[in-house]
């Protein structure tokens, strides 16, 4: 007996895939249904839950299903079953990595030969999960590669301006330890005094800036894409922590971490001569 998360930022489509895990060649299989709307939503239950599958949406505003497999522990996480509509580039990721995905509008008979796959994978999960590693990466390689190269010698920033409240703050960029993109914002982690204690203290700011556009201006000698969704400094590294699939977790000053794809772990190896 399966229990189940649905997440679908479309309230017809979780009803559909409800209505069809609920006809009686399938229901045997089932003990319990979730859904999640978003993919907040679906990271919440996912820590909070114990599920043996979830089906996951890639496109949904803000976190997509990329980034939800991503930000879920490796040793916590169900099956996935990845839903779409029609989308190349999504369909070439699942079969470039031999990864399971159903098209939307979800056929029975589809869906039912992915809950006989669950079941299996459920006794050896260890392929599962190398599988979902490499798709990771391969999404990940597409974002580098994609991303616009530094501006060019000279043309780096020193300095970085931040609207905050009623003022704007200039921000030194040795004290800027990563940029980072998520649900469709971009952020950036600074030091700052704290006057309330001897060390610094670690502090997020919300820029108009895209991540593309701030590492076009970010020094490569500094600084690094080190995943699609995050630009570290180098000289901020305190220490890698092994992840899954050859990654690694990037703790960083502040106590701030990041984890880093599998070709960026080698290469920020390689660059701090490890």
């Amino acid at each position: 007996m399966l229990n189940v998360l649905i997440v679908d930022d479309e309230a017809p489509a979780r009803k559909r895939l409800q209505k069809l895990l609920a006809q009686k060649s399938i229901a045997t299989s089932i003990s319990d249904i979730d859904e999640a709307s978003d993919g907040v939503q679906a990271l919440e239950k996912l820590s909070n839950g114990s599920f043996d599958v979830v089906f996951l949406d890639i496109q949904m505003p803000g976190m997509d299903g990329f980034e939800v497999l991503d930000r879920v522990d490796p040793s916590e996480r169900p099956v996935v079953v990845f839903t779409t509509a029609f989308d190349e580039y999504a369909i070439r990721a699942f079969e470039a990595n031999a990864v399971d995905y159903l098209l939307k509008p979800v056929p029975a008979d589809r869906l039912k030969g992915a809950l006989d796959r669950v079941s299996k994978i459920k006794q050896d999960h260890s392929a599962d999960d190398e599988r979902m590693g490499k798709l990771l990466e391969w999404v990940d390689a597409l974002a580098v590669e994609g991303a616009p190269s530094a501006s060019g010698e000279g043309n780096y920033l020193e300095q970085l301006s931040i609207p905050y409240r009623d003022r704007i703050l200039i921000i030194p960029i040795d004290k800027v330890i990563s940029v980072e993109i998520s649900e469709g914002i971009t952020r950036v982690y600074i030091l700052e005094d704290d006057p309330n204690g001897p060390r610094p203290r670690l502090r997020q700011h919300i820029v108009n800036y895209t991540l593309d556009q701030l590492g076009s201006m970010l020094s490569p000698d500094n600084f690094m894409r080190v995943h699609r969704s995050a630009i570290v400094q180098f000289g901020h590294i305190k220490e890698l922590i092994p992840w899954f699939s050859g990654r690694y977790k990037l703790a960083l000053t502040g106590g701030h971490e990041v984890i880093a794809s599998r070709e960026r772990s080698k290469v920020v190896k390689e660059r701090l001569m490890i």
